[in-house]
């Protein structure tokens, strides 16, 4: 089917993630991990505003009071979206100081995770933790080099999940009364070639797209044959995240990144970090889970 991508906005993120749509407020929100931004945009005006939280943040996600619920630097917080006050709730690895947040997500009960990484990039120092109505944080998840994209199937019976450099995406069995995981298989490995497999969505039809980072795409699967069902070519290299929006869900918002460029590549990516919004892909996506924390 044919398809259109254009840039959303001229904001050029270091290193864009987390895409997340408010169906609320027709607002597409999204990180700049390492500038310590929340950037929220409101399609229907164009009306664009720019948190500055003063740290890392490396996921946020919607909660049912107009605030959100963020994973730091140094753990998580509640923030106001008109001021960017902070209210800390819990750091589960002040003891980790190497350490950030990084991709994250609520569950169908909302529930809010969020993944772990090294600094350096190169140890499996982080985790995967899960934040309940209680407030406090629970590992599911260890060994973890970089915590990425989260799925969870519609029947709520999987949860999908990427560590980077693992290059799959690993289904585990989930316990949607309790949060809790099961077993770990592999729902499906991704070819090098296609670049490291980053951020994640699930579509109506319960295939999962995924953004590669160093791919120049975004690639759609299906996670119970583990085919790939189709790639869409970006100008970019970097492809970090990606949520379905706009009217209908029918939209598909992409985030990217500058880092790790040269200037030669800078001068041949000029969109590097830009926000894209793809339409025509004649898939759809849900709204997101809030936390209900």
């Amino acid at each position: 089917m044919p398809y259109s991508i254009d840039r959303v906005g001229d904001t050029l993120s270091f290193l864009g993630e987390g895409p997340v749509w408010d169906e609320r407020t027709s607002t597409i929100l999204w990180v700049d991990i390492l500038a310590g931004h929340v950037h929220a945009l409101e399609t229907a005006t164009g009306r664009h505003a720019r948190l500055d939280l003063g740290e890392a943040v490396g996921v946020v996600a919607l909660c049912p009071d107009g605030r959100l619920v963020a994973g730091l630097k140094d753990g998580f917080a509640f923030v106001d979206r008109r001021t960017g006050r902070m209210e800390r709730i819990h750091n589960p690895e002040a003891h980790l100081p190497g350490n950030r947040f990084n991709d994250g997500k609520c569950d169908p009960s909302g529930r809010f995770w969020a993944g772990t990484m090294p600094l350096t990039e190169d140890r499996p120092t982080g985790s995967l933790y899960v934040m309940g109505t209680d407030r406090h944080a629970h590992r599911m998840v260890t060994a973890v080099t970089i915590s990425n994209g989260l799925a969870w199937s519609h029947d709520r019976r999987y949860l999908y999940y990427i560590d980077t450099p693992t290059m799959l995406v690993a289904r585990f069995d989930y316990d949607d009364a309790t949060g809790s995981l099961g077993e770990r298989r592999t729902a499906f490995r991704i070819p090098r070639e296609d670049g490291y497999p980053d951020g994640m969505t699930i579509d109506a039809e319960g295939m999962l797209w995924v953004a590669h980072w160093g791919g120049w795409q975004l690639t759609r699967w299906d996670p119970v044959t583990g085919a790939k069902l189709d790639a869409i070519r970006l100008p970019v290299a970097n492809v970090t995240s990606c949520t379905f929006g706009g009217e209908g869900f029918a939209d598909l918002y992409v985030t990217s990144a500058r880092k790790g460029l040269s200037e030669a590549q800078l001068a041949a990516q000029p969109l590097a970090g830009a926000l894209f919004v793809i339409r025509g892909t004649g898939s759809k996506g849900q709204p997101a889970h809030r936390f209900l924390g």
